[in-house]
């Protein structure tokens, strides 16, 4: 990556980037991405990881597991663009990646410039935050490409509704 952003040069608008997982939630980061979105006149990116099976490599289970598993997070983005088009009228852009989530969301952010905002949705339970916000709102935030907009998950949607705009 260039370290500059395209997002605000002409032809160019930016995309708020939510990462979909199987979190009660990611509801919350959706919702406020997409009120964001229309607010701004920006796009919207959700983004699904799944993870690459452990040692099952052999006789093609390893690639049955992913394709399975991509089966599931296809069905988890589309709820999300649902929501998405219900709470503000977006249409989001959709990708599923295989591999180490915080890894493939950088690889995503680095390949698309116009990529200017992540959106993740914070655990409201005593397990804390979640691990990826944990991940990627501490020492790798300072060395991260783009904000991270983290969102609590006690958040109601009138809530959301009022901060997001």
């Amino acid at each position: 990556m260039s370290g500059k952003r395209r997002s605000f040069e002409s032809g160019h608008r930016p995309k708020f980037m939510v990462v979909i997982d199987q979190t009660p939630e990611c509801a919350r980061a959706v919702h406020f991405a997409s009120r964001r979105t229309a607010r701004t006149g920006a796009s919207l990116v959700m983004l699904a990881v799944v993870d690459p099976p452990d040692n099952f490599e052999w006789i093609g289970v390893g690639e049955a597991m992913i394709e399975e598993a991509s089966e599931e997070a296809q069905k988890r983005l589309d709820a999300a663009a649902r929501e998405a088009r219900s709470a503000a009228g977006v249409e989001p852009e959709q990708a599923i990646r295989v591999g180490n989530r915080a890894d493939e969301i950088i690889k995503l952010i680095n390949e698309d410039e116009d990529i200017s905002f992540l959106v993740l949705a914070a655990g409201s339970g005593k397990e804390g935050p979640g691990p990826l916000v944990s991940t990627l709102a501490g020492k790798a935030a300072a060395s991260f490409p783009v904000p991270i907009v983290i969102v609590p998950g006690s958040l109601s949607d009138e809530e959301i509704d009022a901060l997001a705009g």
